[in-house]
């Protein structure tokens, strides 16, 4: 069951989480996926201090560039409860197991056979999975090694670090198919860019390189990429291993006051950092981190 609490946090940390998903072809409006479509593997790896706590969100579709299918929505779906039910992950990496693609968008050939019913469920069902993903309660970073196009990007927005290598390609291109961002895209981008520019990219659906996407603040990090095609994510393990590391109730307060203070007028704002603030003064965390400053010694935060 996911705690309803945002700041819920246990003391035990877990090693590094790597939840690898996979989505092959499936058309229903059900929500339930016939079991041979399935396919979930969980992984620890780096069980290491420096990276406790980090959980990776793997898209591994590569048959279809990652893209977004029924069948592979609903696993997502599924994986992005279980995580946000992980009480002691301190920082959330959204990454593609698939070389040189984060996530192409919508599965076009599945949508061709897909009724108008069908197209309005699947469209806010990628809605609903992008604001979970904004919804979870710790940092969360996208790893774009690859291309983000559509509804891939649209995920990528929903987090709140980008991290991209030098060498790809992103767009919200859906009005070429005489559509518009339907998980979020024309409110999330305008947003990071502002209107103008959001409206410009949207209407003429053109793609970014790794430079321009970083001028434009569309990207936090853009990074040479490497012979391995993971200089992303090794940029954003150095990111969360520097997150992971502070005291976590402090930072998932910090993300609480960021995200709603931002959505109000200032002075509603200030309060709302009050509010969060008084959230992190009785606990044990907060002890430490002073004890640890004038002991000069390392903090062990363990989330109390």
């Amino acid at each position: 069951m996911v705690k309803k609490t945002m700041f819920s946090f246990k003391s035990n940390i877990i090693a590094r989480q790597i939840v690898l998903i996979t989505g092959k072809p499936f058309y229903s409006t059900s929500s339930s996926v016939p079991s041979e479509v399935r396919s979930f593997t969980k992984l620890i790896r780096h069980n290491t201090q420096e990276r406790a706590g980090i959980v990776e969100l793997c898209l591994n579709r590569p048959e279809a560039k990652n893209a977004f299918s029924i069948a592979f929505v609903k696993e997502l779906l599924d994986k992005i409860e279980e995580i946000r039910s992980v009480e002691n992950i301190r920082c959330l990496l959204v990454r593609s197991l698939a070389k040189n693609v984060f996530c192409a968008g919508a599965d076009l050939k599945e949508r061709l056979s897909a009724t108008n019913e069908q197209v309005r469920h699947i469209t806010g069902t990628l809605r609903h999975m992008c604001s979970l993903i904004e919804s979870i309660p710790v940092p969360t970073i996208a790893v774009l090694d690859g291309g983000a196009y559509g509804g891939g990007l649209e995920l990528a927005l929903a987090c709140d670090i980008r991290v991209g290598a030098d060498n790809i390609q992103m767009g919200l291109v859906e009005t070429k198919l005489a559509i518009l961002p339907g998980a979020g895209g024309t409110q999330r981008l305008q947003r990071i860019v502002g209107i103008s520019l959001a409206k410009e990219l949207i209407f003429t659906a053109r793609l970014l390189d790794g430079e321009e996407a970083k001028s434009i603040r569309l990207l936090n990090h853009l990074v040479p990429q490497n012979s391995e095609l993971n200089a992303a994510y090794e940029k954003s393990l150095s990111l969360a291993e520097l997150i992971v590391c502070n005291g976590p109730i402090g930072v998932r307060a910090a993300k609480v006051a960021i995200d709603k203070g931002s959505q109000v007028d200032l002075a509603t704002g200030m309060t709302l950092e009050g509010l969060c603030y008084d959230r992190v003064i009785p606990t044990q965390d907060r002890i430490e981190g002073l004890k640890a400053f004038a002991g000069k010694y390392k903090p062990i935060y363990k989330g109390v």
